[in-house]
């Protein structure tokens, strides 16, 4: 099986630089719409045979657009939501962004997986709904030839991805940007979930 870890399309949240991980707020742009559309043409020659997305507006409608365009079906799961960022949603402030920074810093560097911003998702929190999403995955379609796309986000997927990937690590994290409608590539072997492709 191979899995495509797929970043939603610009979205409005993205040009007002808003932290906005909650509810069906901040959709697609223009732009992000026509990166959606071009990464549905990327994707036809690999024939994807399903399509899982985080329930957020921006996340639903990047999948909305692969699953029309490339003919499969999607659905919706809570584990490749954001992470919540507490009392810090809605707000684009520099101190707001300031301590979203330096969250992600403790569970990267100082490994302090615990720490939150006051109201949010810890690292322990969010793997408790990743890693199970995606072990579920790996034991029914694991040992075959599918190809999954995944829609999510990508503070969500720097975390999560090294953590459940056996050749990368936290600490050994591709220097790579994020892109929207960028993607990572992972395959199935006996070993693990194995990344062949990160972000280009």
């Amino acid at each position: 099986m191979k899995i495509y870890f797929v970043r939603h399309g610009e979205s409005e949240a993205n040009l007002l630089r808003e932290i906005s991980n909650r509810g069906l707020r901040h959709g697609l742009t223009e732009k992000g719409r026509r990166q959606a559309f071009a990464l549905a043409q990327n994707l036809r020659g690999v024939s994807p045979d399903r399509i899982y997305t985080s329930p957020l507006l921006r996340a639903l409608q990047t999948a909305e657009i692969l699953s029309r365009e490339l003919g499969v079906p999607y659905e919706v799961r809570d584990a490749l939501r954001e992470f919540d960022c507490g009392v810090m949603e809605g707000r684009s402030d520099e101190q707001a962004w300031l301590m979203h920074r330096q969250v992600r810093e403790a569970w990267i560097v100082q490994k302090e997986v615990d720490r939150r911003i006051e109201g949010g998702e810890s690292l322990l929190d969010i793997r408790a709904r990743f890693e199970p999403f995606i072990e579920n995955l790996l034991q029914l379609s694991g040992q075959t030839d599918k190809t999954l796309v995944l829609v999510g986000h990508g503070g969500l997927f720097q975390v999560m991805l090294p953590i459940i990937m056996v050749n990368l690590g936290l600490d050994t994290l591709p220097d790579r940007p994020l892109v929207n409608t960028g993607y990572v590539l992972a395959e199935a072997r006996p070993a693990g979930l194995v990344c062949l492709e990160w972000f280009g």
